[in-house]
């Protein structure tokens, strides 16, 4: 079995900075690390890997420098790591980044693709599903468990959601984006996070991938942040309601008060 893990580098977010004016993560003020949900993915390959045989390969889309958290995916049990990067890829949306993502992963051998649930610096949950609609396969969230392959499909289960769960039959190639509770993340061997530092990773650009530059980046992103807004704790205190349907609809209605009305057409 083939499998594609996405990991993607982000920003210590206890530490960075945000750039108001530009309505951008400032990315260099805070160390970079794997995001913290795609570590789990990479652990449940690698298990995956261990149970079906096959090959893991990681695959992230960044700057250059986004090849050290592809070393560090090596050395948690990754066979092969693919760096997606170009100057032409910056300021890209979900949208943007995923069709970059399919024009890569198109190249490649995979059964299966495997990814977090969603990042810590946009919190979208959304380029997992995306990629699997443009590379036309089928795909599934929130998947706690992967219950078995075959040479066919695959068998995942999913996290309760408002009291219900699915078991759900996915025709292979598919796309999972799984859960933390799929797998715990464990620390690399010391010989072979040694070994990581001299890692050849490969690095494929918007050449590479034929892409044009109206469809990725900033050109080819519909989402546009117009200003970021840092909530501060303080401002808001929260409130618990249970089994007090009337309490919350209450209080609900008059939080979103002020809001209404102000909807652009």
């Amino acid at each position: 079995m083939n499998i594609i893990v996405l990991i993607k580098e982000v920003p210590d977010m206890e530490r960075v900075r945000f750039d108001r004016e530009r309505g951008v993560v400032d990315r260099a003020s805070a160390s970079a690390e794997i995001n913290p949900f795609d570590l789990h993915a990479l652990q449940a390959a690698v298990d995956l890997k261990a149970r079906y045989g096959g090959r893991v390969t990681a695959v992230s889309m960044g700057p250059e420098r986004c090849a050290a958290s592809l070393r560090d995916a090596w050395a948690r049990g990754a066979d092969e790591c693919v760096c997606v990067t170009d100057r032409r890829f910056s300021g890209a949306d979900t949208l943007a980044t995923s069709r970059v993502l399919a024009a890569a992963v198109g190249r490649m051998d995979y059964d299966l693709i495997l990814c977090g649930e969603k990042t810590v610096d946009g919190d979208t949950a959304q380029v997992g599903a995306q990629l699997a609609e443009l590379l036309g396969i089928p795909h599934s969230y929130y998947v706690q468990s992967i219950t078995g392959v075959d040479k066919t499909s695959v068998h995942v289960a999913t996290s309760e959601i408002c009291g219900s769960g699915q078991v759900r039959r996915m025709k292979l190639p598919a796309l999972v984006s799984v859960a933390r509770s799929i797998a715990v993340p464990r620390l690399p061997e010391l010989r072979r996070k040694l070994d990581s530092f001299s890692l050849d990773v490969q690095k494929l650009g918007a050449g590479d991938l034929g892409v044009s530059e109206n469809d990725v980046g900033a050109k080819g992103s519909p989402t546009k942040v117009v200003k970021i807004v840092v909530q501060k704790s303080a401002e808001r205190k929260g409130r618990i309601f249970r089994d007090e349907l009337g309490g919350f609809a209450e209080a609900f209605i008059g939080e979103a008060k002020p809001f209404m009305g102000k909807q652009t057409k």
